[in-house]
């Protein structure tokens, strides 16, 4: 059964650009894409449906490819202690900072992580959020990892969203091995990592990189631990310092490194040579106040492609707009609206291993997209906030989303 989506504008980001399609016609057919383009070229066809879209621009549906939206507690606390002069080190050196979402996350119960999860993950897709990423790594031993992804997976079941899930084991050592990195990675490759995998929790595996995290030769044996497993690799990599983990990551064949404020043009050389996506996180940049840029020119130079995420957690991005990441993106970072949006479309797909069947709106791709009540396709990263009138469409469907 074919329906025809019509009296629209669209965006395709086909190739991570615009390309830009005026007075266009959209059909589908199941949950994918049988034809798009200019409506004066519509083949002739017995639709079983005909939605008019009022003169929307489309866009495919938004991709949040790196949130930690499942956690337990809050730490608006912290937040306090930043803005009186407390550096992000020194909080998580007296306790605070992922340790102290640990031990919430730990004491919560499946049911009160999920209904948490669940409002956070709503205010996402309000804004046209049709996939999501989502990684634990705040439970920190195999019982509270594995409620943290059965959570994951139970947000996939209950909202018209998909989602993925990244086991993010490797985010911190926890406070029974204090003093122990090594055995604790030693755990999470040895059994936290293979057991998660055989009950079908993960799509994807993580590691924190830095000088409060796990050094490289650490992260190397999560990645070994992951291929041997068959699972892709992800990584948090020169938020903080320079310990160049994403050309560790490009050397995995990683899907991305993420923050990347102080990755060096080695680094750049060797993501593009790998094709692993530069992840930005504007959220946490601006909550931490941090100063150093990613590299935007050296990324474009070589041809890196460059996702934005939300970043959405409860310490360094309590995000709850991934739209307002994209204007983030523009006025701290310098990317383009155009860039942006490829962003958290086309570019966030690939971060994930899905451009085969998102990201862009192509024949053959799944019918995600967005019908936008705007007048052009930068007002999407223009606006602060607020909720754009807008029509969600998700594997061909229209979603209630709020």
């Amino acid at each position: 059964m074919q329906s025809l989506w019509f009296n629209c504008h669209a965006a395709t980001m086909a190739g991570g650009r615009y390309s830009i399609i005026e007075d266009a016609a959209l059909v589908t057919e199941g949950a994918h894409i049988a034809w798009i383009g200019p409506r004066a070229e519509l083949p002739a066809g017995d639709y079983a449906e005909r939605h008019d879209l009022e003169g929307a621009w489309l866009t495919p549906g938004l991709i949040d490819c790196h949130t930690h939206l499942v956690f337990g507690g809050d730490r608006s606390g912290e937040f306090e202690q930043r803005l009186e002069g407390v550096s992000y080190a020194e909080i998580a050196a007296n306790g605070g900072g992922i340790a102290s979402t640990v031990r919430a996350t730990r004491e919560a119960s499946e049911g009160e992580l999920l209904s948490g999860a669940l409002q956070r993950a709503r205010q996402l897709l309000r804004e046209g959020v049709t996939t999501l990423e989502v990684k634990s790594g705040y439970g920190l031993d195999l019982a509270s990892e594995r409620k943290m992804l059965r959570v994951i997976r139970l947000l996939g079941d209950m909202l018209p969203l998909t989602v993925r899930a990244t086991c993010l084991a490797a985010h911190a050592v926890p406070p029974e091995f204090a003093g122990r990195a090594d055995a604790y990675i030693e755990r999470v490759c040895r059994e936290i990592l293979p057991e998660l995998a055989a009950e079908g929790l993960v799509d994807a595996v993580d590691a924190f990189c830095e000088h409060l995290g796990f050094s490289p030769a650490q992260v190397e044996r999560v990645f070994v631990a992951a291929q041997a497993l068959g699972l892709p690799v992800k990584l948090h990599a020169e938020q903080l310092s320079s310990l160049h983990g994403s050309s560790l990551a490009a050397r995995y064949q990683a899907l991305s490194a993420d923050h990347l404020e102080y990755m060096t043009e080695d680094d750049v050389i060797a993501m593009a040579a790998a094709g692993s996506v530069a992840v930005l996180l504007p959220g946490a940049f601006y909550l931490l106040r941090e100063t150093r840029l990613p590299p935007i020119e050296l990324l474009r130079r070589h041809g890196v492609a460059m996702a934005v995420a939300s970043d959405l957690n409860p310490g360094t991005s309590p995000a709850l707009s991934l739209r307002l990441m994209l204007n983030m993106a523009c006025t701290s970072f310098r990317l383009t609206p155009e860039e942006a949006l490829a962003g958290v479309t086309l570019n966030a797909a690939k971060a994930l291993g899905l451009a085969a069947s998102r990201g862009s709106l192509e024949v053959g791709k799944l019918a995600d997209f967005v019908a936008w009540q705007i007048r052009r396709p930068a007002e999407l990263a223009y606006w602060l906030g607020g909720d754009l009138p807008k029509r969600v469409i998700r594997h061909a469907r229209e979603v209630d989303h709020g």
